[in-house]
């Protein structure tokens, strides 16, 4: 004959389920609590770059200096650059005093004008720039932020450029991820940092970006000063000497071929 289930064990499972939902429910509860602190960061940082000004700017213009570095240690290549931002996804860069090294991109393509002629960049150039773009925090702010597949996470502060940041992370239902350190009185974006496989070798780059010096500019929070790191080594540092936004530009001015008629011999 069957014995009755004990009522005493019967109560002991009973409550070890119901822990178990109440723990799940407070973990449920802490990380919705954590996504919105991140978000209100996120949320925060794009009011103290300038708000809807900054987010609806439809173009602007950077020019100043920029310096490669190999190794960690100056190449001794030095230029003048001035910088178009057409949104969503024109961009063109001007270099050398004499503004004739020209490259022009839009959504998927590159393109450089010299004096001898106007050619494709080469796709492994192409792609690295356009993955520095997806990751920009234009891009965190007008297209990860906004998707609902988003997973944001507070991470705790850190120091960043000296100064005390609160670190978020965001990532996509791709599984990519981008993360971002705000100052903690300011929110100003202080670093961004974001990782990528190697297609060859498999292994993970680690992509970082500082920003300090900020100015405002129309109304915009703009860094003057903008040095990039790759897995660790600086490769390069750009120091703005002015910027101006919401400028009338030329209807032609991402136009390659339109270029090439100018700057070709």
């Amino acid at each position: 004959m069957r014995k009755p289930f004990p009522v005493r064990m019967l109560v002991c499972v009973l409550f070890t389920a119901l822990l178990s939902i109440s723990a799940a429910l407070a973990q449920d509860a802490a990380t919705d609590q954590n996504s919105a602190h991140a978000r209100a960061l996120l949320q925060a940082m794009v009011k103290s770059l300038g708000g809807g000004l900054w987010m609806d700017m439809p173009n602007y213009e950077w020019w100043g200096t920029v310096a490669q570095f190999y190794q960690g240690k100056p190449n001794g290549i030095t230029t003048h650059f001035w910088f178009f931002h057409q949104a969503p996804d024109l961009d063109r860069w001007e270099f050398t005093k004499h503004r004739d090294d020209v490259q022009i991109f839009n959504a998927h393509q590159g393109w450089e004008i010299l004096y001898r002629g106007m050619n494709p960049l080469p796709k492994d150039q192409v792609e690295e720039y356009m993955r520095w773009r997806a990751h920009s925090i234009e891009t965190v702010a007008h297209t990860w932020l906004p998707d609902p597949k988003t997973i944001l996470t507070y991470d705790g502060q850190q120091l960043a450029e000296r100064h005390l940041a609160d670190q978020v992370t965001l990532l996509s239902a791709t599984n990519d991820s981008v993360t971002l350190q705000l100052d903690v009185e300011t929110h100003l974006p202080l670093r961004r940092i974001f990782r990528w496989r190697d297609p060859l070798y498999k292994d993970y780059n680690e992509e970082i970006e500082e920003y300090d010096n900020y100015r405002l500019v129309d109304g915009i929070q703009t860094p003057y000063s903008i040095t990039r790191y790759h897995n660790g080594e600086m490769i390069q540092e750009r120091f703005l000497l002015g910027a101006e936004y919401d400028r009338s530009l030329p209807p032609d001015e991402f136009d390659p071929q339109a270029t090439a008629r100018r700057i070709v011999k």
